[in-house]
């Protein structure tokens, strides 16, 4: 399917990025330059609405590209934008901006049940159909003391991921079951995309 179609991810993400390829599909990395900061305090919401701008800010950023002649034939583009978030109690807990706001964020986790919301929009070329999604996965962590918390930021993968902790790394040791889609944890429901293009390329949407 990946030669059908020239699919672009709005999004510099390694690990949606990674995800793609795990699945067959290669990917063109075409960052979006939406402001992630002013989207509303509510998950589900926040997440619909970023994927949602991202995808169409980069289509639109194709589409002129196209018009200036910067880009090959776009009858078979397809635009996958994504956003993920991490949730305790509703409350949205976003990437740490120091190593003791790290900390305070897997202390927040530990013992205890949290979300992890993914929002997903995939445009379908110049003009055509668009589909959007959101994904929730609960996540329970085992508990932690304060020396496995800053042990585990000190390991500084923390810095880049939401919640303060990537579960495809070290915090593994801690996640004591994921309930839902774990590749939607990673940053990605890569499935659920799947099925979405491969049902845009039999017809069935």
């Amino acid at each position: 399917m990946g030669n059908e179609m020239r699919i672009i991810l709005a999004s510099a993400s390694p690990r949606r990025r990674g995800l793609l390829r795990q699945v067959g599909l290669e990917p063109e990395v075409f960052p979006s330059h939406v402001d992630e900061t002013a989207a509303g305090t509510e998950p589900e919401k926040v997440v619909r609405e970023l994927s949602r701008q991202k995808a169409l800010d980069v289509a639109a950023r194709c589409k002129k590209r196209k018009e200036n002649g910067q880009a090959g034939e776009t009858k078979d583009l397809v635009v996958i934008g994504a956003d993920t978030v991490v949730a305790v109690d509703g409350v949205i807990l976003g990437k740490p901006v120091s190593r003791e706001d790290a900390v305070r964020m897997v202390g927040m986790l530990q013992g205890r049940a949290h979300q992890v919301y993914t929002g997903v929009t995939i445009c379908f070329g110049p003009g055509r159909r668009q589909v959007a999604f959101v994904e929730k996965t609960d996540v329970y962590v085992y508990p932690m003391d304060q020396r496995q918390i800053s042990e585990y930021v000190a390991m500084g993968e923390s810095m880049d991921k939401a919640g303060a902790y990537g579960i495809q790394g070290r915090f593994a040791a801690y996640v004591q079951r994921v309930e839902g889609d774990y590749n939607n944890v990673v940053g990605l429901p890569v499935g659920r995309v799947f099925q979405e293009l491969l049902a845009d390329r039999r017809g069935e949407r």
